[in-house]
């Protein structure tokens, strides 16, 4: 498997979950999959996705694995971001990682979210139209979470933001909200003393894809 760092011309501000989507896109295109849509209010729902966790990382993956109730999307995650409910469209793959201390998003990529062949083949899905991206810490440290969720959806119709604008939430940082990601620039200062506990978690990535190629 070819794996690529490069960057697109899309708008990339210093945001992990910006880049992390350009990855993303970079990786499919040169498998011959068609780029994604960057959907911030999708993005948005991936950050409630990863706070739903609490920072639990243990529940991400494993004998363990949960995941949140599908009755969230339109009860919780939708109205904190300001998700129009009549925009929802499925989810139809996600995958999610954590680990204890902090990466960029080019190892978070290799080294968290792509571990497993099932996450592969849901990033790769040809199904898919938009993807959202979100990473988060918790209490201003570790355990770190990256979550993907992609849609089938129509691209510019689904998961509209009320006004136009999605809620900036923080902690954590969401793809396609033109929003620099100040946090980011603290997990990276805390990345030395976390490598110290780095025993602590191993790497925990979880793939669902409800549709095949």
């Amino acid at each position: 498997m070819i794996l690529l760092f490069l960057k697109t011309t899309e708008n990339v501000t210093e945001n992990p979950a910006d880049e992390l989507v350009a990855i993303v896109n970079s990786n499919r295109i040169s498998h011959k999959t068609s780029s994604l849509s960057n959907n911030p209010g999708l993005a948005c729902i991936a950050l409630q996705y990863i706070k739903a966790y609490q920072g639990k990382c243990d529940d991400v993956g494993g004998s363990n694995a949960k995941k949140p109730a599908d009755s969230e999307l339109k009860d919780t995650f939708a109205p904190n971001c300001g998700v129009e409910s009549a925009t929802l469209s499925p989810i139809t793959g996600r995958v999610l990682g954590c680990q204890s201390e902090y990466v960029n998003p080019d190892k978070a990529f290799t080294d968290i979210l792509t571990m497993k062949n099932r996450s592969a083949s849901v990033i790769y899905n040809t199904t898919y139209t938009e993807v959202g991206a979100a990473v988060s810490g918790s209490d201003g440290g570790g355990p770190y979470f990256w979550c993907l969720l992609f849609s089938n959806g129509k691209s510019n119709s689904t998961f509209q933001l009320e006004g136009g604008e999605a809620k900036i939430t923080r902690p954590g940082c969401f793809s396609g909200a033109n929003d620099t990601c100040s946090g980011a620039d603290g997990w990276s200062q805390n990345f030395n003393v976390l490598t110290t506990f780095a025993g602590f978690f191993a790497a925990i990535c979880y793939s669902i894809g409800t549709s095949k190629n």
